[in-house]
């Protein structure tokens, strides 16, 4: 066979087994108790059949199986949209909200948010230049226009967002010490984690007001999530 045509073939079966999982990822999706469109559906499960294609190369991701990435990855991610949507509506943002997702690897959860939010525009970061790299063809091969990959240390940037999220990036300290410039003024944190971080959160400076950890539930996952949601803390108000 071809190089070309292994590839083709290769292509196609992922999307075959991704396109297989499509009950599993309603049903999950039901479970987390919102709904999304059949073109977002459909996204997702291409979205998902382009990390597995590209981590066969570019080891985006240390699964394999397409049936592991929906769980680990997708409802993983899935599962804090609710917790967008409340927090969105709770800041009364513009129309058009700007979140980071810092140290964003394969695009989770900022890919996941870009396809669920369309009014949303994300922004990934990461150091590594073939991730951003493939946010880049993501946003193009889906045509998530409101979907960016940046290849830059969070450190440098400048430019003001609503949200700053991540996904185990780094300790609360250093991921809210590290975007900080980048925080719009009225912005919040949302570092998703896995079991609660109670060290971590007592390790904050007393100017981060940590004002909800949201515990999580993944459909198919038995782990433990959460999420912490901060602030920048009033002037002189101690937690």
């Amino acid at each position: 066979m071809t190089s070309v045509a292994a590839e083709a073939g290769l292509t196609a079966g992922v999307a075959g087994q991704a396109t297989d999982l499509e009950p599993r990822l309603r049903s999950g999706v039901a479970e987390l108790g919102f709904a999304l469109g059949d073109t977002q559906i459909r996204s997702l499960l291409a979205y998902l059949a382009l990390i597995a294609k590209w981590t066969r190369v570019y080891n985006l991701t240390a699964l394999r199986e397409p049936a592991d990435m929906l769980t680990h990855h997708l409802l993983d991610s899935l599962a804090a949209v609710p917790a967008l949507r409340r927090q969105l509506a709770a800041m009364a943002a513009a129309p058009e909200a700007a979140l980071l997702d810092v140290g964003a690897g394969a695009g989770l959860p900022g890919a996941v948010f870009a396809i669920c939010f369309p009014g949303l525009r994300v922004t990934c970061v990461d150091t590594v230049a073939k991730k951003a790299a493939f946010i880049k063809q993501v946003a193009l091969e889906l045509t998530l226009p409101n979907l960016a990959g940046l290849h830059a240390r969070v450190e440098s940037l400048t430019q003001p967002f609503d949200i700053i999220c991540s996904r185990a990036f780094a300790s609360l300290a250093d991921f809210t010490v590290w975007s900080a410039p980048a925080l719009k003024v009225g912005g919040v944190w949302m570092a998703l984690k896995g079991k609660r971080p109670d060290d971590e959160i007592a390790a904050l400076p007393a100017s981060i007001d940590v004002f909800h950890v949201e515990q999580l539930t993944v459909p198919g996952l038995a782990a433990e999530r959460c999420i912490v949601w901060a602030r920048p803390a009033m002037p002189g108000v101690s937690r």
